[in-house]
C-alpha cells in the first residue's frame, strides 16, 4: 500500500479510504473484506434455516409452498434487514455513549497529571474525607449499564421481530401461538380471533386478555385507598419471610456440614412454618407481643385508619402520625408498582413505533386506557388500530364484578326467553285452520290410537304423562359442585342462549319465507339487537376467570394481509410481560437438586453374571426377574404380597425422602365409588 492511500490526518473524509472519517474500512482490519464476511454469515444462517425447514416438512408441501420470490430469498431478506437494523442501532448507540465516556476519561487523565506535584498524604486525605459519596465512579457505571441496557433492548427487539415474522411466514397464518410466546402463554385468560363485521374478508379483530397475578409482579401494586397501616404490615411481613429464608439456608448448610441428608421439598415448607411463631404472634393486644418486635404497638395504634389523605383541618406537621406517613410517602411504596407498569407499557409503545393519540390514566382507580385514535366509532376508524385497557383488581373488586356478571347473564336469559315465547305464540296463531303443521299436531292426532293399541298392551305410560327433563335445545347440565358454584363459567347458559337465537332465526324464515309483514320485522329487529349485544357480552372477560392482579385487555383490528399492528403488539406485550412479571415459578423445579440419597451405584449398567448378587438386595438377579414376571401375570384382585413367597430379612434403610423402609409391602386398597348416577 502506497503512502498516497493513507490519509494524512484524521480530518480526511472518504467513504472507502481506510480509517478516514465516514469510511467503512479500517486499518485494523488489514486485508479483510467486510462485505464478503457479512454475505458468508447470512448465507450460512439462511442455509441452516432452510435445512431445518426441509427436514421438518414433507416434500409435497415443500413443492407446493407458495411464497413470492421463493422461501430462501424471503428468509435471506429477513436476516439481512434485521442484521442491518441491529448493527446500525449498535453503532449509533455506541458512538453517542462512547464519545461521552472518552471525553470524560481524557479529562480525568489530564487532571491526574496535576496530582504528580501533590504529596501522597494529601491525596489520601482527600480520598478519606470525600468518601464513597464523592470520589467514586458510580455515575459512570450507571451510565455504562444504561448504555448496554439500551443496546440489549434494541437487539432483543430486533430478534423478537425476526422470530415473529419467521413464524408467521412458515405458518402462513396468524394464530395465538405467533402472538404470545410460550414462556408467557400461561398468563393468557382469553384470546380470540374473529372476522370484522363490516369487512369479514379483509380485516380481522383480536381480543387478548392477560392476567398477571400479585405474586408474579416484580414490583407489587397497592390500591390508592389502602391504609398506611396495611403498607407497614406488608413490609414487616416481607422482612419476616426474608429472615426465615436466611435461617432455613443456614440450617441446610449445617446439615450438609454434619453429613446428614438434605431436606425434601415438603420438609423445607414445614421447617419454615415452625419458625413463624418465633417472629410473630396472633396476640395483638399485648405490647410485648412478637408482632411488635419490628415496630412498637404505640406507633401502630396511631396509624389505624390512616389512608392516602389527611383532612387539612386535622393536619399537623409535628404530629407523630403525619411524620410516619411522610416516611412511607417518601419511599413511594403506595404508587411504585403501578407507576412502574405505566412507564413500562408507554415507553415500550414509543420505542416500538406503536404511537397513541389518546391516554387516560385513572391513578386513584388504578386503571389505564390507551387508544391509538381518540375516536371510538368503528365506521370512521382505519382498519389498523389497537386499544389497551390495564386495570389492577383486588379481591373485593372481583367479587362485585362477578355479581354484575351474574345479573347480566340472567337478564339475557330473561330477554331471550321472552322473545322465544312471543315467537312461539305467533307461530301457534299462524297454524289456525291448519290440521297438521308440525310434529306436535301429528302426535296430538294419533295420541288416543297409540294409547289404545300400543300402550295398553305393554302397560307403558303414555308419552304425555312422562316428565320432560330435556328441553331439546341443550343437553342436560350436570349437578353443580362447590367448584362450579365458586367459579361459574356460564358455558352451558351461553350455549343455550346462542342455540335459541339460531333456532329463532330459522323459525322466522320457515314461517314467513319471502314475506315481510310487520310482525316479522319487529321480531327480527329485536332478535338482531339481542344477538349483537350478546356477542359483545360473550366477547368480554368472565370475572370468575380472573385472579387478583393486573388485567391487560387488548383489542386489535388489523388487515389480514398486512398484520402490522398484530406484529408490533406481539413484541410490545412480550417485552412488557418480561419487564413487569417475574413469570411462572415452579417451586419444585426451582429448588430441585441432585441429592446424595438418589445417587446409586447401579446407574452405570454393564454386562455381567446374571446370577450375581446386587449390593442393595440379597436376591439373585435371575430370581428377581422371575418375580417381576409373576407380578405381571398375577390377577388384579390378588394381593401383591403373595407374589413373592420368600423374602430377604427386613432391613431398615433410609430412602431418598427420609422414610424408613421396613421391608413390608402394603396391600393396595380398592377404590370406592364416589357416588352413583344422577337421577333425572
Amino acid at each position: 500500500m502506497g503512502s498516497i492511500d493513507l490519509p494524512k490526518s484524521p480530518m480526511v473524509f472518504h467513504p472507502e479510504k481506510r480509517s478516514a472519517v465516514g469510511s467503512r474500512n479500517s486499518l485494523a482490519q488489514e486485508s479483510r473484506d467486510q462485505q464478503a464476511e457479512v454475505d458468508n454469515l447470512l448465507e450460512e444462517e439462511v442455509d441452516k434455516v432452510m435445512s431445518h425447514v426441509s427436514s421438518k416438512l414433507p416434500n409435497d408441501v415443500l413443492n407446493e409452498l407458495d411464497v413470492m420470490g421463493g422461501l430462501k430469498e424471503k428468509v435471506y431478506n429477513y436476516f439481512n434487514q434485521n442484521y442491518q437494523n441491529m448493527f446500525n442501532r449498535y453503532i449509533v448507540t455506541t458512538e453517542d455513549e462512547m464519545i461521552k465516556k472518552v471525553r470524560n476519561f481524557v479529562d480525568r487523565e489530564e487532571m491526574k497529571v496535576l496530582t504528580r506535584y501533590t504529596p501522597k498524604e494529601i491525596s489520601t486525605l482527600l480520598d478519606e474525607v470525600g468518601g464513597m459519596d464523592r470520589f467514586n465512579t458510580g455515575e459512570i457505571e450507571k451510565s455504562i449499564v444504561n448504555m448496554y441496557g439500551h443496546l440489549q433492548g434494541h437487539i432483543q427487539r430486533g430478534v423478537n421481530e425476526l422470530e415473529n415474522l419467521t413464524n408467521s411466514l412458515l405458518r402462513q397464518k396468524t394464530d395465538v401461538g405467533a402472538f404470545i410466546r410460550g414462556e408467557n402463554a400461561y398468563s393468557v385468560v382469553k384470546c380470540a380471533f374473529k372476522d370484522n363485521l363490516n369487512k369479514p374478508k379483509t380485516v380481522t379483530e383480536v381480543k387478548l386478555s392477560v392476567n398477571i397475578l400479585d405474586s408474579e409482579l416484580i414490583s407489587p401494586i397497592f390500591h390508592y385507598q389502602v391504609t398506611v397501616e396495611y403498607l407497614i404490615k406488608d413490609l414487616i411481613s416481607k422482612n419476616i419471610i426474608d429472615i426465615i429464608d436466611k435461617e432455613i439456608e443456614q440450617v441446610k448448610d449445617d446439615r450438609i456440614d454434619q453429613g446428614l441428608e438434605e431436606f425434601a421439598d415438603s420438609e423445607i415448607v414445614f421447617e419454615k412454618m415452625k419458625k413463624v411463631e418465633s417472629h410473630t404472634s396472633d396476640d395483638s393486644e399485648s405490647s410485648k407481643s412478637l408482632r411488635y418486635r419490628h415496630m412498637a404497638k404505640s406507633l401502630m395504634t396511631r396509624l389505624e385508619g390512616l389512608r392516602a389523605e389527611i383532612d387539612p383541618e386535622e393536619f399537623d406537621q409535628l404530629n407523630i402520625r403525619e411524620n410516619l406517613k411522610k416516611i412511607i410517602d417518601l419511599e413511594n411504596i403506595r404508587n411504585r408498582g403501578y407507576n412502574t407498569a405505566i412507564n413500562s407499557i408507554t415507553s415500550i409503545l414509543d420505542t416500538s413505533r406503536m404511537g397513541y393519540q389518546y391516554i387516560e390514566n385513572l391513578k386513584n382507580g388504578r386503571e389505564l386506557i390507551i387508544r391509538e385514535y381518540e375516536d371510538t366509532d368503528p365506521k370512521i376508524l382505519p382498519d389498523e388500530r389497537y386499544s389497551i385497557k390495564m386495570k389492577y383488581y383486588d379481591n373485593a373488586q372481583l367479587i362485585e364484578e362477578q355479581k354484575a356478571y351474574d345479573v347480566q347473564v340472567a337478564a339475557f336469559q330473561v330477554e331471550v326467553q321472552h322473545l322465544w315465547d312471543v315467537l312461539d305464540m305467533v307461530y301457534v296463531d299462524s297454524k289456525f285452520l291448519k290440521r297438521v303443521a308440525d310434529y306436535d299436531d301429528l302426535a296430538k292426532i294419533y295420541k288416543n290410537k297409540i294409547k289404545k293399541k300400543i300402550k295398553v298392551k305393554t302397560n307403558d305410560p303414555v308419552y304425555e304423562d312422562i316428565d320432560k327433563v330435556w328441553n331439546e335445545i341443550s343437553f342436560m347440565q350436570p349437578a353443580e359442585t362447590e367448584v362450579e358454584q365458586r367459579n361459574r363459567t356460564y358455558l352451558f347458559e351461553k350455549d343455550e342462549v346462542k342455540k335459541k337465537l339460531v333456532l329463532m332465526n330459522e323459525k322466522l324464515q320457515d314461517m314467513y319465507g319471502y314475506k315481510y309483514p310487520m310482525q316479522r320485522r319487529v321480531m327480527e329487529e329485536r332478535l338482531d339487537f339481542l344477538e349483537q349485544e350478546f356477542n359483545n357480552f360473550d366477547y368480554m372477560i368472565n370475572p370468575y376467570h380472573i385472579q387478583t392482579g393486573i388485567l391487560l385487555d387488548v383489542d386489535i383490528t388489523s388487515i389480514k394481509r398486512k398484520k402490522a399492528t398484530l406484529d408490533g403488539m406481539a413484541n410490545v406485550l412480550n417485552e412488557f410481560l418480561n419487564g413487569v412479571s417475574k413469570g411462572f415459578q415452579d417451586a419444585a423445579f426451582a429448588s430441585f437438586s441432585r441429592r446424595r440419597s438418589t445417587v446409586r451405584n447401579d446407574i452405570d449398567q454393564h454386562f455381567g453374571d446374571p446370577n450375581a448378587m446386587d449390593e442393595s438386595d440379597s436376591t439373585p438377579k435371575k430370581d428377581r426377574g422371575q418375580s417381576y414376571l409373576d407380578m405381571l401375570n398375577t390377577p388384579a384382585d390378588e394381593p401383591a404380597t403373595t407374589i413373592k413367597k420368600e423374602k430377604a430379612p427386613a432391613t431398615k434403610s433410609r430412602s431418598k425422602k427420609g422414610v424408613v423402609d421396613t421391608g413390608k409391602t402394603k396391600k393396595p386398597r380398592a377404590k370406592k365409588n364416589s357416588g352413583g348416577l344422577r337421577t333425572l
